[in-house]
């Protein structure tokens, strides 16, 4: 899987540019939770390279940019979740979800 590391607050005003485009998945993966691990572990291992055609892949480590994790959760209106997955297109979050609901299968439905 190739992710885009989410690491700065100005990367948002990309986003919403991209999901014009196409949409863009955002990952909030907490470091020490094993829960979070075993999600992202879910996703990645289905993930298919011709996905990276279908949806913009973006990795945020809440633990290391909180802050920023934060803002995801104002600017798009989804209350924080660890670990939390969001669809975005047309810059607003169409599709969230968080622990075991994160699924492959779901995600790609909602496209």
């Amino acid at each position: 899987m190739n992710w885009n590391k989410l690491t700065e607050d100005n990367q948002l005003s990309e986003i919403k540019s991209l999901s014009k485009e196409m949409p863009v998945l955002i990952f909030k993966h907490s470091t020490r939770c094993s829960i979070s691990s075993m999600a992202l572990e879910r996703l990645s291992r289905k993930w298919k390279e011709e996905d990276n055609e279908k949806i913009a892949p973006f990795y945020l480590d809440l633990i290391s940019f909180r802050q920023l994790s934060d803002l995801v959760a104002r600017e798009f209106g989804v209350p924080h979740e660890s670990p939390q997955l969001l669809v975005v297109k047309n810059g607003v979050a169409v599709y969230h979800a968080s622990h075991f609901d994160i699924s492959y299968a779901d995600l790609f439905g909602k496209l």
